[in-house]
Order: structure tokens, then C-alpha cells, then sequence
């Protein structure tokens, strides 16, 4: 089957389009014909080693809608045919004609749900949602969104308004129209960000989730009075030593239903502002690295 990987780890250069024998599903697992796949930062930290061994050549990918083709043993409440979105085991291979999806963290796609859309939920917007669980902020509570206009960060705004939070989303000014566009205040990156925020946020900012990491998050962190209330997705180490942690993550079925299940409603839009076609999977992944999307990236398939 074709796939689009990388054959050593390293930069961009070794990227290539890939010929890899068709994986059988094992125990917990579903086999499913790929219609969209997710791209996420993890996919070119993957590619530069940030995540140990991967036996190579590899797959990339770790989001992905399409068809079950295949039942690995004790698999319960799938059946061949279903059109259904999930997981990938481990980190790799959804950058694929066919892929393993974890019968766990898979869910069923909804009519009104594109694959495309679908294909985005389980990495950015089931962190973002459990990232929100985690730091239970009651209504009325001031959420900071350190880098809101990424593929977490947009699905993060929406989630925290439904919950009747008052939100601030870190932008760089090209994204504070779309910060803005799902009810949150904007303040720039930079210098004095911390200032801004405060003037943004006079009541005090009760938590802070973070998708940048950096220096961007202890630029930050200074508004808290309680840093215990400070989540990352981006900088573990950094936010340990500010006092705050990381977005421990409930990657199951539930979760996934809930999610698809807002799309559907029209509560959730997961904005995905870029699809490509896998054999551009690489100019996908490209526009990630960069770190300027707009929302979501994703790659069609079939």
C-alpha cells in the first residue's frame, strides 16, 4: 500500500512517499481503509527522533477517519463496513491507504461528520477537551489559552466558551480575528504580553493552558497567583518547574463520541482551513512545522 513517512530520522529530507506491506490487525485493534488523516506537530517531532525508537521505515500519522476493513481479536462494537475515526497505536502510520486504528479510542463517524473533520478530533480536539476536564473551572472562571489559533488551541476557545468561561487566547494580530470569532479576547505575543494580559483580564486569570511551550509560556506564567493551575501540552519540564503540569490524556471511546457528537450539532467546528491530497502529505506537514496554521491541517486519502 502507499504511505508517506520518513526512512531516518532528521529533517524534511527524509520524507518520502513509502511501498509497506498492509498491517493485520491484533488484539484490540481495528484495520481501516483511510479516507482523512489528521497532521499534528507530533507527526515532525516523530520524524526528528523526539519520540525514541520507531522501527523504519514508518508511517506517519496518528489521527485518521475511514472504513473498517478488518476485526482484530476481541474487538467489540465495530463490524466491517463502519465508517469510524480514532487512534493510531503508538504514534505512527495513519499517513496510509489502510492503518491500525485502537478499537479504544475509536468511535463511530457521525452522517453529518466529514472524514476530514473526523480525522481531526483525537489528537488536537480530545486534548484540548481533556485538557478543560483536568483543569475544571467552574462557569464565570478566566481561561488563558496560550496559543489559541492552532489546531488545539481553536477547538480549546470553543469547548471553554460552551462551558461558560471567560476566555483569552495568545495570537499572533493575523489570528486575533479568528480568536475573536469564537468569543475570545486576543492579546498579541511578545513583549509586554503579560501586561496585556492583565489589562485584558483585570479580574485576574484563574488558569492557563498552554500549546506553545518556550519561552512564550514563561512569558505567561506571571499572571497566575496559583501555578498549580498551569497545563501544557507543549513544555512538560518548563511547566513542572513553574509549578504547573502536563494534560494527562483520556484517549477512549466516550470521549470521542462526545466530541463527534458537538460536530454534528454544530457546536464544535473543528476548522480545518487545509486539506491535501496524500501524495502532498509532505507540503502538509510543512505548513505545521512552520507553526502558522490557522486550525487544523488534514490529508485526503480516499
Amino acid at each position: 500500500m502507499k504511505a508517506y513517512g520518513f526512512t531516518a530520522f532528521g529533517g524534511p529530507e527524509n520524507e518520502a512517499m513509502l511501498d509497506l506491506p498492509v498491517p493485520s490487525p491484533g488484539p484490540g485493534e481495528l484495520l481501516v481503509r483511510v479516507r482523512a488523516a489528521g497532521v499534528n506537530p507530533g507527526d515532525w517531532k516523530l520524524r526528528e527522533g523526539g519520540y525514541g525508537d520507531t522501527v523504519l521505515p514508518a508511517a506517519l500519522g496518528r489521527e485518521v477517519a475511514g472504513t473498517v476493513v478488518g476485526l482484530g481479536p476481541g474487538v467489540d462494537g465495530f463490524a466491517i463496513g463502519d465508517e469510524v475515526f480514532g487512534g493510531t497505536p503508538g504514534m505512527v502510520g495513519g499517513w496510509a491507504e489502510q492503518a491500525l486504528v485502537l478499537a479504544s479510542f475509536a468511535a463511530h463517524r457521525p452522517e453529518g461528520v466529514s472524514p476530514a473533520d473526523a480525522a481531526g478530533l483525537p489528537v488536537a480536539a480530545g486534548t484540548a477537551y481533556d485538557a478543560l476536564n483536568g483543569l475544571d473551572l467552574a462557569p464565570g472562571s478566566t481561561l488563558l489559552v496560550n496559543g489559541a489559533g492552532g489546531g488545539v488551541g481553536v477547538v480549546t476557545l470553543q469547548l471553554a466558551r460552551a462551558r461558560g468561561l471567560v476566555v483569552i487566547g495568545t495570537a499572533s494580530k493575523g489570528k486575533h480575528d479568528l480568536v475573536a470569532s469564537y468569543g475570545a479576547i486576543p492579546v498579541e505575543y511578545g513583549d509586554g504580553v503579560a501586561e496585556r494580559i492583565r489589562t485584558a483580564a483585570p479580574q485576574g486569570v484563574d488558569a492557563v493552558f498552554d500549546t506553545v511551550g518556550g519561552e512564550a509560556l514563561r512569558a505567561v506564567a506571571g499572571v497566575l497567583s496559583d501555578t498549580s493551575r498551569l497545563a501544557t501540552i507543549a513544555d512538560r519540564s518548563l511547566a513542572a518547574e513553574l509549578g504547573g503540569h502536563g494534560v494527562e490524556r483520556d484517549r477512549s471511546t466516550a470521549v470521542l463520541s462526545a466530541l463527534a457528537g458537538l460536530v454534528a450539532d454544530g457546536a464544535l467546528d473543528p476548522h480545518v482551513t487545509e486539506i491535501r491530497p496524500l501524495d502532498e502529505a509532505g507540503a502538509a506537514l510543512a505548513i505545521v512545522e512552520a507553526g502558522h496554521t490557522r486550525g487544523k491541517v488534514a490529508i485526503r486519502v480516499s
